[in-house]
């Protein structure tokens, strides 16, 4: 769900410091796209939401999370916005925050 290997990469490149803020800054991020995914998807803005809502993915490892936000995307992009399974993403990432957030303090302890 999580690749650890590439959250270890982004924390040895900016450091300790700044990673808590990019980690801080990710989260606040994509709770806003999520909080509008969960309250009021708009179709004609699905396949730029998840496009970015991939790449944040993508950026601080939540594997899983971005794999549903790609598929998601596609089908926006195929005119197949009513078949995206939004609360799978939804629920994917909810489930990476919590896994993420619990073992990341393990993990990077100073």
């Amino acid at each position: 769900m999580i690749d650890w290997d590439r959250v270890s990469e982004l924390y040895e490149q900016v450091g300790a410091e700044d990673f808590e803020e990019v980690v801080d800054l990710f989260l606040e991020e994509v709770a806003e796209v999520i909080d509008t995914l969960r309250l009021d998807p708009q179709a004609s803005r699905l396949e730029a939401d998840l496009h970015f809502l991939k790449g944040s993915a993508l950026n601080l490892g939540f594997a899983d999370f971005s794999d549903k936000c790609s598929t998601g995307e596609r089908q926006a992009a195929q005119g197949q916005a009513d078949q995206i399974d939004i609360g799978g993403i939804i629920g994917s990432y909810d489930a990476s925050r919590n896994l993420f957030c619990n073992e990341l303090t393990k993990r990077f302890a100073a």
